[in-house]
């Protein structure tokens, strides 16, 4: 999955199965790491059976929740869109509703695989191959209307339309594992409204695969397994900026990279959902605000700035600040995510260099710049995968240490390459502070490993396309990516698959342009492994695909450090994605 910003992305296959088999997270808690650093480990935490409705003893009724972010909800909110970790929380946590979802349990401080709107986690034939899900009765659209199979239908068809939800998740999993789902190129660029591999019948979806999915309840959880109301009112040029709640909270006004304004949806039952609740009177998200403001308001909790939580990071000056004052309004925990540097293998085609780059780069000084947390929030890395996937163990190819960096190692590669000042472009966002500091460091970093640094300028609003552009004067993307649940499936063929960015004119998210034939079958292959072991398989083949061609490099594993208000309950660390339990949150009156 993407990550809260569009500097990365969120992923899927294999979760299940393992849980099945009795697996659970793999690999140990990394050195140095806090003891509370468990990314998205949900393991075998599922409940088929629960139900609504959800009651916290204690809460009270009212309030308006005040959101603070510098670079959230830059992205769309279509559903059929949504692949950022940011949105995804947001809307699936307050707006909409899906065949699955999460839930958090405070005895483990662990997330739970509930039903959603399906009555359970769905029905499997032996093989995997088909899967039936019975959407509960009761659910109502924001305008009172109820919500239907073939609504459900119709929104998990609609976002198989890559061409127009470029950014989506859809082209990752409905389109590979949906049987004909490869052919099908959705309700609007092919004309055909439906598709041949769900059914509906009553209030019963049928999902037909080309090949095993055992993940199907994960992947369930996504947005874009939700309704969609069909005709205009639906048009995706419009949709994308006020989707329709079935949740417990409808959208009262969105003024994209400003504020997004949420109210009490009317017609949301709680009886009919199994995780969420209805507290507050509403959300107030307030956007693109600056992080040194954010941290001052969590610091002084006065007036409005006790209702009020933030799901960035605190800086890290504020952190200890906020960690000395008060302890108890800080949420700390893991994410299931890895950050990385992305050289264009379609231009950087010398290994050594990848190499060298890897070695230059200046860890400690960049996170550092960028205001994180070493061993908080920025954890030292070395696997692609992150701790808490199944079957990871950690490797380590280079033998670079924690945040070392070693110049000298850089220039004796490059001068091996014959390549002494080969020149690396690298975007930056001249509105954001925090950007040109890290690119400061980088440009420091990268000269004194023997390169010649050429940062290029950007905005925040232009980033995104600009970082997109498959033609863009650059040869090196900062990216990251987030596991949809922890499984290899999740990992290797979104980074790593083959994109073909040069006849696609998209990297998905294989922001390296990493492009082998051998390394996409072996991926086609560990699917067909028996399921027991496949997570060995995957780990084996990032090891693999690191060692023999090195096609990125990892800068660290993510950990939350965020604040909220001394009258925020209920915010706690939502480890499949390394954000706030909205489902859960309540204000003190």
């Amino acid at each position: 999955m993407r990550l809260k910003i569009p500097l990365v992305a969120l992923s899927s296959v294999g979760l299940l199965a393992l849980a099945a088999c009795g697996g659970s997270g793999g690999s140990s808690t990394p050195e140095g790491a806090p003891s509370n650093f468990h990314p998205g480990a949900t393991g075998n935490n599922q409940d088929a059976s629960a139900k609504g409705p959800v009651t916290i003893a204690g809460a009270q009724k009212g309030g308006i929740v005040t959101v603070l972010t510098q670079p959230g909800v830059q992205t769309t909110i279509d559903p059929s869109e949504i692949y950022y970790v940011d949105t995804s929380s947001i809307m699936s946590g307050l707006v909409t509703r899906s065949l699955t979802q999460y839930k958090y349990d405070p005895s483990t401080k662990q997330m739970i695989l509930v039903p959603d709107l399906a009555t359970d986690l769905g029905q499997h034939n032996d093989n995997f191959t088909k899967w039936t899900f019975k959407i509960r009765p009761g659910v109502k659209w924001q305008n009172g209307k109820p919500v239907t199979a073939q609504d459900v239908a119709w929104g998990m068809t609609r976002c198989m339309d890559a061409a127009t939800f470029p950014t989506g998740p859809c082209q990752y999993y409905s389109n590979v594992y949906f049987k004909g789902g490869a052919a099908y190129k959705g309700p609007y660029t092919s004309g055909q409204k439906t598709f041949k591999g769900i059914k509906v019948s009553g209030d019963t979806i049928t999902i037909s695969m080309a090949k095993p999915f055992p993940d199907m309840p994960y992947w369930g959880t996504f947005p874009a397994n939700g309704p969609i109301p069909a005709g205009k009112v639906s048009d995706p040029k419009t949709y994308k900026n006020k989707p329709w709640s079935t949740g417990p909270y409808m959208i009262k006004s969105f003024n994209p990279g400003k504020e997004l304004v949420l109210e009490k949806n009317p017609y949301w039952s709680a009886s009919t959902d199994p995780a969420r609740t209805q507290y507050p009177d509403g959300y107030d998200f307030k956007l693109q605000q600056p992080s040194e403001k954010i941290d001052q308001i969590m610091l002084a909790d006065s007036g409005s700035g006790q209702t009020t939580l933030t799901y960035d990071d605190l800086l890290a000056p504020d952190f200890q600040q906020m960690k000395q004052k008060a302890p108890d309004r800080l949420t700390l925990g893991g994410s299931p995510c890895t950050y990385y540097w992305a050289p264009d293998n379609r231009k950087i085609t010398n290994k050594k260099v990848r190499e060298a780059l890897s070695w230059a780069y200046p860890y400690k000084n960049a996170i550092l710049a960028a205001g994180l947390i070493p061993n908080v929030n920025a954890i030292a890395s070395t696997n692609l995968m992150p701790p808490g996937v199944p079957g990871r163990t950690a490797y380590n190819v280079t033998g670079r240490q924690g945040f070392n960096s070693d110049p000298a190692k850089s220039k004796a590669l490059l001068k091996s390459a014959n390549a002494m000042g080969y020149e690396i472009k690298f975007l930056f966002r001249t509105d954001d502070p925090i950007s040109v500091k890290t690119k400061d460091a980088l440009v420091k970093g990268l000269t004194e490993g023997g390169f010649k640094a050429t940062p290029v300028p950007t905005t925040t609003a232009n980033y995104p396309a600009a970082r997109d552009n498959t033609s863009e004067d650059i040869n090196v993307r900062s990216a990251g990516w987030c596991s949809d649940w922890p499984s290899g499936s999740t990992w290797m063929p979104p980074v790593l698959g083959s994109t073909n960015p040069d006849k696609s004119h998209s990297f998905g998210a294989n922001y390296a342009a990493f492009s082998n034939k051998a390394a996409d079958n072996q991926m086609d292959a560990i699917q067909t492994l028996p399921l027991e072991k496949q997570a060995d398989a995957w780990n084996a083949l990032d090891k693999q695909i690191a060692t023999k061609y090195f096609p990125l490099f990892t800068t660290y594993y993510t950990g939350i450090a965020q604040a909220h208000g001394s009258k925020i309950n209920g915010d706690n660390d939502d480890n499949t994605l390394g954000m706030p339990t909205w489902k859960d949150i309540w204000v003190s009156q």
